[in-house]
């Protein structure tokens, strides 16, 4: 066993967090992430709350020093496949998927992009635009290296044909992978809520009810529109949005019980962002109540209302319609201040989804014997609170598949639970 050696699960901010400060104390680390790039889902966002800074700026950096540091090795395209405990600590077999381009002679170039006749909906950009079949994520992706989708490409070769460092290696098998490590750190992130359950919003009927996520994209300078935020219907900007909070949390009925805890703040974000890029725009949200709890949090949300002018309305919509001859969607909702029913006309709506585990925690749990809560969440010793801790000895968690919290959070969180493995480390080996 490598006596000063961690694994981490995860290839988000919280993972990559945990991850460099490991490699500082001289501590070997192994970051296995699942998707062809480190990055995760802060890497798909525009600004950060509540200081409306880059996302991709600060993030970039971080992921660059993961993967020049030396005591971090980048496992990426890969999957935890076994796990089993060995000399006090664990023996870790990794299965690492065949990309069809040899990584050591990739230059990222994207000649064989360009080539690709195959064009299929882009996964990163929230599935708007396109990708080819051959791919990087991301512009900024670690390692920029292409990644050929096995479920669509169709054996041209055209890619082939074209690479001028003859990287691309259709013969590439599945290879594994052992690691032996003294401690695991999970750090797995979220899923998002589909919100095509909730009929009565119109999701995927309407092309001018979109998530989140998909806003996201749009609005990001490197998205598929360049940064315009148009309406999918017919292109034109939209001058009337409206948010709508809580779709798929906080609902006993349709989604999940739990808040998650970023939405007021995200939805609040965005609404700025709108301001900015349009200040002729007017911008609602509709919300049940507002948790905005972290440093800064109240005074962002105050600046929005009173600097950006933008409206919170406390009531939950419960249907929309769209207005054929107008294009008009046209929001029915219970206004709980004044107890009345009324109507509101947006020309865009975005759905702040619910933010949920992973399902595949539930492997890994199994794998390494972590408990779970009811939704998938890891739980640490104490269930009550943030502990890093687990029921399983050497086994760390932290970021959002712990507990719904937001990016700053994770990031504390992830040097808690570096703090912890590295603790555990030296009470084992000494030194």
């Amino acid at each position: 066993m490598e006596k000063d050696a961690v694994l981490v699960v995860g290839g988000g901010i919280a993972g990559i967090q945990a991850s460099l400060d490991l490699a500082d104390r001289g501590l070997k680390v192994y970051l296995v992430e699942k998707t062809p790039s480190i990055g995760g889902r802060m890497a798909q966002l525009d600004k950060t709350f509540p200081t409306m800074d880059c996302s991709i700026c600060i993030l970039a950096p971080k992921m660059i020093e993961c993967m020049r540091h030396p005591n971090i090795e980048l496992l990426t395209y890969c999957e935890i496949e076994k796990a089993s405990r060995s000399n006090g600590g664990f023996q870790v077999t990794v299965l690492k998927k065949p990309r069809y381009v040899e990584e050591e002679k990739c230059t990222g170039c994207g000649i064989c992009a360009q080539h690709c006749p195959i064009q299929i909906p882009n996964e990163f950009n929230a599935n708007l635009g396109i990708r080819s079949a051959i791919y990087v994520p991301f512009p900024q992706s670690v390692p920029l290296k292409y990644t050929i989708d096995d479920q669509n490409c169709t054996r041209c070769r055209l890619c082939q044909r074209v690479c001028p460092a003859d990287a691309v290696n259709f013969d590439q098998k599945l290879e594994t992978i052992t690691v032996d490590v003294s401690a695991i750190i999970l750090a797995t992130g979220f899923n998002l809520y589909d919100p095509f359950a909730i009929k009565e919003y119109g999701y995927g009927v309407y092309d001018n009810v979109i998530t989140s996520m998909e806003f996201e994209r749009l609005i990001n300078a490197a998205g598929p529109t360049g940064g315009r935020l148009i309406r999918l219907s017919d292109g034109r900007i939209p001058r009337r949005i409206a948010f709508i909070q809580c779709v798929g949390s906080r609902s006993q009925k349709k989604g999940f019980p739990f808040c998650s805890s970023a939405c007021c703040m995200y939805a609040t974000k965005e609404a700025i962002l709108i301001r900015e890029h349009d200040p002729d725009s007017e911008v609602t949200i509709f919300y049940i109540d507002r948790k905005v709890y972290g440093k800064g949090f109240q005074e962002f949300l105050n600046r929005a209302e009173e600097h950006w002018g933008v409206k919170y309305i406390r009531g939950r919509p419960g249907h929309i319609r769209e207005d054929r001859q107008t294009g008009d969607l046209i929001l029915r909702y219970e206004n709980t201040v004044t107890r009345e029913i009324e109507e509101f006309h947006a020309d865009l709506v975005v759905l702040c989804i619910a933010l949920l585990p992973r399902a595949d925690n539930m492997n890994l749990a199994e794998l390494l014997g972590v408990k779970t809560d009811l939704y998938g969440f890891f739980e640490g010793k104490d269930p009550t609170c943030a502990r890093v801790s687990t029921n399983a000895p050497g086994v760390f968690i932290c970021g959002y598949c712990q507990a719904p919290k937001d990016i700053p959070e994770s990031v504390a969180q992830a040097s808690g639970a570096a703090g912890r493995a590295a603790e555990r480390i030296k009470t084992i080996h000494g030194g």
